[in-house]
């Protein structure tokens, strides 16, 4: 490098000279705050959160009771509720009547193989004459009869219909009943040589404890000792008959004795 003028020195000298006292400068502004106030700073701010501490203590405090009071005074208020207002009751369960049918259902009948056992006469519960007759069995006869009088035949809604009167077993009244007529027969008898043209219509009748409906042809029983007869359409698959008995059945006590609660449950099984 060349050497220097003379004069370049002395401007060089002023510069230095002046940052150094700007740097000294500098120094002495960073440590102008004491140490003795940075000590009470910090006092302050332990202060304030002490002072913190203490507000959320006491707000949870207040919190706490405010909760405490409201669940008293709900209690207070639902204890005056139930004292006021009576709890409701349901009203108490009626007894149910027990069925007439059910209670007086002591009919008696023996069976075997699943089949009434019958004798040659059985005491008959007609369900329509509400009437008990002594009914004569008789494997003979297709077809089981009831001693009718008076028997007139009518239509009714475009059917053909009867009315007959049957006889009130132990008194000279009569019945009068109207049934429709299911069809009619020829029954040729070995007394007569002309076959005699009967009706036949359904009745539901009771032997024992068995209850049925079957046809019934209308005749003049007066001459004959039985004023029903029990054939051969109601023993098929449902009664055996014990030769040389009678009466092996017994009909329930209520209905012999004119129990009509009893009677009415015996048509509601048609």
């Amino acid at each position: 490098m060349g050497s220097k003028p003379n004069g370049s020195v002395p401007l060089a000298l002023p510069l230095l000279v002046i940052l150094t006292g700007l740097a000294g400068c500098s120094a002495d502004q960073y440590f102008m705050v004491p140490k003795s106030n940075l000590e009470t700073v910090n006092a302050s701010v332990q202060n304030q959160r002490a002072t913190l501490v203490t507000m959320e203590n006491n707000a949870k405090v207040r919190f706490e009771q405010t909760i405490d009071d409201q669940t008293a005074s709900t209690e207070i208020i639902l204890q005056a509720i139930s004292a006021q207002v009576k709890a409701p009751e349901c009203p108490p369960v009626p007894k149910r009547q027990a069925c007439p049918a059910a209670t007086a259902a002591k009919a008696v009948a023996s069976q075997l193989k699943g089949k009434l056992i019958v004798g040659e006469v059985e005491k008959l519960f007609l369900t329509a004459a509400e009437t008990v007759y002594d009914a004569r069995v008789d494997s003979g006869a297709e077809t089981s009869s009831i001693d009718a009088r008076n028997i007139v035949r009518f239509e009714r809604d475009g059917s053909n219909w009867v009315r007959f009167d049957v006889p009130v077993p132990g008194s000279e009244g009569l019945l009068t009943l109207e049934k429709e007529i299911s069809r009619r027969v020829k029954i040729l008898q070995s007394n007569v040589d002309d076959p005699e043209r009967r009706v036949v219509v359904e009745l539901q009748f009771v032997i024992g404890n068995h209850t049925q409906v079957a046809e019934f042809t209308l005749t003049d029983r007066s001459h004959l000792t039985h004023q029903v007869l029990i054939g051969r359409n109601v023993l098929r698959d449902v009664m055996l008959i014990d030769v040389g008995k009678e009466f092996a059945t017994e009909l329930p006590d209520t209905m012999i004795n004119g129990n009509s609660s009893y009677r009415d449950a015996i048509r509601d099984t048609l």
